[in-house]
């Protein structure tokens, strides 16, 4: 699994820290605060998680893997009175973010395919995920319907979308510090 310590580019002891920090922080208190639709929560989630599969190595990953959902519980913001039911979907989105990280991780920057391949394929492989997961939890009775959506096409939406703004700005980024 040599392909989680990989990077974009070099960014340094220090300058890898400030963007675990920045990508922890934003993970944690936009879905806790931010009081906007699902879709806009999941796309910059989603575009944090695809510029941390760029830039973080390692165990390093494992706070923005997280705190995205941890945040969303807490905040009860993104279900409304159905944001109870999310706490049997958290090791699920657990999975699913590590999918979208590590799918661009080794597609991209191991197998060095096309990055809008990679993030397209690791977002489909994400969505699918959480779509089966949310799948199995409703027809056991677990949680309702509305979940098929959410973690279907919401989630599918979601991080196709915040994935490639994510490679827009990781462009962008390059170019300003190489």
């Amino acid at each position: 699994m040599k392909f989680v310590n990989l990077q974009d580019y070099e960014l340094g002891y220090v300058g890898e820290f400030v963007e675990l920090l920045f990508y922890s922080a934003v993970c944690f208190f936009l879905p806790l605060f931010l009081r906007h639709p699902q879709w806009i929560i999941g796309i910059v989630i989603n575009c944090v998680l695809v510029l941390s599969a760029f830039n973080i190595r390692g165990y390093k990953l494992i706070p923005v893997i997280i705190l995205p959902s941890v945040g969303a519980f807490f905040g009860g913001l993104l279900f409304g009175s159905l944001t109870h039911f999310l706490i049997y979907f958290i090791p699920f989105i657990w999975v699913g973010n590590a999918l979208i990280v590590f799918g661009v991780k080794k597609l991209n920057l191991f197998e060095k395919k096309n990055v809008f391949s990679s993030v397209a394929f690791s977002a489909f492989a994400k969505a699918l995920f959480l779509f089966l997961s949310a799948f199995i939890l409703y027809i056991s009775g677990v949680v309702p319907r509305i979940f098929l959506f959410s973690m279907g096409l919401v989630q599918l939406f979601t991080a196709i979308s915040g994935g490639f703004i994510a490679v827009g700005l990781q462009k962008i980024k390059k170019n300003i510090l190489i």
